[in-house]
């Protein structure tokens, strides 16, 4: 047999019992349910159809293949059919509980990952704004493998002219200034797409004093980023 055909059937082989994989644990910690959404990166696979349901102190375990890429979010207030149709309030991805490769409408609070890279990458962002408190603890592995914890519940803070609410006044999510004002300054694009200039503001403050660890604008990275090697990763709603 050919050399490159053994390699090819090592990488099936490993890629199909999860070799080296890393395992995600979702943990909803809310007082209610919410709708995790899940969304891949460029060529990596989709990870349970993208969505799923968790009930409150409800777990979920899904393995992630060697080098995936993505990102997980909480979606809240949804509604779905039993064809798996409906909405939800906050982080909606397409009306759809399994997003299916789409992601979630902001403001969404998001925990993303790039796996051996050759590190693992990974951080909690809130610069598409927030809706639900979002953490991430490192389970095992080599490195720094920093928690990531935010939960803070930022809704309660938010400034009036960022707040998403409902049709009885409750606020659901905060936008980010970006997202409400879409300005350069606000946003780190046009004159503003350099870190040099691209300054924290009084919004991104907000975020920032609520959750230290979390990127509160584009260009957080000093404090934002995080690495770990070999680990799985607990990823806490609220």
């Amino acid at each position: 047999m050919e050399p490159h055909f053994l390699v090819l059937i090592l990488y099936f082989l490993l890629f199909f019992i999860g070799g080296d994989a890393a395992v995600f644990t979702l943990k909803n910690k809310c007082n209610m349910k919410i709708w995790p959404g899940i969304l891949s990166g460029g060529g990596h696979p989709l990870l349970m159809n993208g969505g799923l349901q968790l009930q409150p102190n409800e777990t979920a375990e899904i393995k992630a293949p060697t080098g995936w890429s993505g990102r997980f979010w909480p979606r809240s207030q949804c509604n779905f059919d039993t064809s798996g149709k409906g909405t939800c309030a906050t982080a909606d991805c397409g009306g759809v509980l399994e997003c299916n490769g789409a992601g979630g409408n902001p403001p969404a609070s998001l925990a993303e990952f790039t796996l051996d890279s050759p590190m693992d990458f990974y951080d909690v962002s809130f610069v598409d704004g927030f809706n639900i408190p979002i953490s991430i603890y490192p389970l095992g592995g080599s490195g720094n493998c920093s928690n990531v914890q935010c939960v803070s519940d930022l809704n309660l803070q938010c400034p009036p002219e960022l707040q998403v609410k409902t049709n009885n006044d409750t606020v659901i999510a905060c936008k980010s200034a970006c997202l409400a004002f879409n300005k350069p300054e606000y946003c780190c694009t046009e004159e503003f797409n350099d870190p040099n200039i691209c300054k924290p503001t009084k919004y991104s403050e907000i975020f920032k004093k609520a959750c230290p660890d979390a990127y509160s604008y584009p260009y957080d990275d000093a404090t934002s980023t995080f690495t770990c090697k070999g680990a799985d990763y607990l990823i806490s709603f609220c």
